[in-house]
């Protein structure tokens, strides 16, 4: 007859072996890792209002789930150092690593109609002028669009205006000699 101390003592040292040798199995085999594509930086504003719209958009681009999202106050404003030179520095920051660790193609920026921090900084009024307003937004977009292309001149750079009413409207870039 077999004490239990016996059994228990067989079934502890299959269960090391087991143990053991499936560590040693799983630790020379690789671990898996999932291909990560990014194609592009995307510069929003912190306003959560623009955020659903850009997201749908950038999926019509079939760019979902493939960038990486910086959000900053004012988007392209923030670039020019406003409301802080902080927030520049930090764009930069982050353009700098999505270049260089997940190699993107592009940089879109996403300024939207009625931005807090436009009225903030530009002009409190600035919404009551639409015409106006986009005019305003399209000269920081260009300011943007410079500044990155003296920097990462290889990159593409794609500019953008959401509207109230979740329209996202192409900025086309005014190039200066």
């Amino acid at each position: 007859m077999k004490h239990c101390c016996e059994i228990n003592r067989r079934r502890f040292l299959q269960s090391i072996l087991a143990g053991g040798l499936s560590t040693a199995i799983l630790s020379f085999a690789a671990p898996a890792r999932a291909e990560k594509t990014t194609k592009a930086l995307v510069l929003s504003c912190i306003d959560s209002d623009v955020l659903e719209a850009e997201r749908y958009f950038l999926s019509l681009q079939n760019l979902s789930n493939q960038y990486d999202l910086t959000a900053l106050a004012g988007a392209s404003l923030a670039i020019n150092g406003l409301p802080h030179p902080a927030d520049s520095q930090a764009f930069w920051d982050q353009l700098d690593l999505s270049y260089r660790l997940h190699r993107i193609q592009k940089v879109m920026i996403f300024d939207h109609q009625d931005c807090s921090a436009y009225a903030d900084k530009i002009d409190p009024k600035l919404n009551q002028d639409r015409d106006r307003e986009q005019k305003v937004h399209a000269d920081y977009l260009n300011r943007a669009y410079r500044a990155i292309r003296d920097r990462y001149p290889k990159l593409n750079i794609e500019l953008y205006f959401v509207t109230l009413n979740a329209e996202i409207k192409p900025i086309v870039p005014t190039i200066t000699p």
